[in-house]
């Protein structure tokens, strides 16, 4: 008999909600919007293979996981992102005891990126200082010498298209 009188009770619950949801899932792109357009990155650093990875990969990113058309045309763009890469530095955090040379290195960037509505000129994401990893090895052995800072440098772009478009659809 219990359990008949808590149906009604159960159901009234389920219909009205709990207003459980989780943080950062709303929209805040415009529904209008169909069109996105990258920007070249600007680039504060000695490093010039980053700024030109970083535009391509967000690019791929926002192709792979939104419904939006990519176009080059900023002027015919709904959504604009621009981006600067603002910070790079690279220092060994593992040395070899043998040798004392470095076989691990820590890649650090700092990026700046927005995005803007074209329309209206209103800033829909704006990361001011983000900061992103990337690890990688160096051997201490000459012969066998692998320079992997470019893999790490695609990998780190990847990265980075990653948490901005994360960033950007979940509203953080």
């Amino acid at each position: 008999m219990r359990t008949v009188a808590l149906i009604p009770v159960l159901l009234a619950a389920a219909a009205s909600g709990c207003g459980y949801h989780l943080a950062g899932r709303g929209e805040m792109l415009p529904k209008t919007a169909r069109t996105i357009a990258v920007q070249p990155f600007g680039n504060a650093t000695v490093r010039y293979k980053l700024a030109r990875l970083l535009p391509a990969d967000i690019s791929r990113e926002l192709i792979s996981r939104t419904r939006y058309h990519l176009i080059e045309d900023a002027s015919q763009a709904d959504l604009v992102v621009t981006g600067v890469l603002m910070n790079f530095s690279a220092y060994p955090i593992i040395f070899d005891t043998a040798t004392g040379r470095a076989t691990s290195v820590q890649a650090i960037v700092n990026v700046q990126v927005k995005l803007t509505s074209r329309v209206d000129g209103k800033v829909l994401y704006n990361q001011q200082n983000g900061e992103y990893r990337e690890r990688y090895e160096i051997s201490v052995d000459p012969a066998a010498y692998f320079d992997e800072s470019g893999t790490a440098m695609e990998r780190l772009s990847k990265d980075v298209a990653r948490g901005v478009v994360s960033a950007i659809l979940n509203g953080f």
